[in-house]
């Protein structure tokens, strides 16, 4: 499969897209064709080897996809085949497949396609957490988004409009 690699930290620049074995779903497991992709400043600060982790390398940097169940492992229970999923994990997803624990799958929300679905987890779910656990932001209170360019603040305004 095609996967894109980062062989040393540095520049995203120096990625390259190299053919990799397919991934196999281990214990836990789900192997995901992936569909889409979602990028996130963590994963440019992974590939600069600023990140908090500091994964070896070469490495399939992404964090964020969604797609179509390919396969379940053995002692994973939550997915079947063919359902289609969104990732949250740490690493993996710029390629064709990834082989994730299931804890870091959910189901694709209704009314999203696969590119939304691909950029929900970290974004909104970033948000929703500074919101309602750090902020307890409550409805008929003012939100001021200083940064709506990026996917976390358009997030927070999109939220903040929901919450009320």
């Amino acid at each position: 499969m095609r996967a894109l690699l980062c062989n040393e930290f540095g520049s995203t620049d120096n990625l390259v897209v190299a053919d990799v074995d397919d991934p196999v779903a281990g214990e836990g497991q789900v192997l995901v064709a992936i569909k889409a992709a979602g990028i996130n400043f963590a994963d440019v600060l992974t590939v600069q080897g600023k990140y908090q982790v500091k994964p070896p390398t070469p490495f399939i940097p992404g964090g964020e996809a969604a797609g179509v169940v390919e396969a379940v492992g053995p002692g994973a229970n939550k997915f079947a085949v063919g359902d289609e999923v969104m990732i949250g994990s740490s690493l993996g997803v710029f390629a064709e497949k990834c082989a994730v624990d299931e804890d870091k799958v959910s189901p694709m929300l209704t009314g999203l396609n696969f590119a939304q679905a691909a950029g929900f987890n970290i974004t909104y779910c970033t948000t929703y957490h500074a919101f309602r656990q750090s902020t307890q932001l409550k409805a008929g209170e003012t939100l001021l988004v200083l940064g709506a360019a990026g996917g976390v603040g358009v997030a927070a305004v999109e939220l903040g409009k929901a919450f009320g």
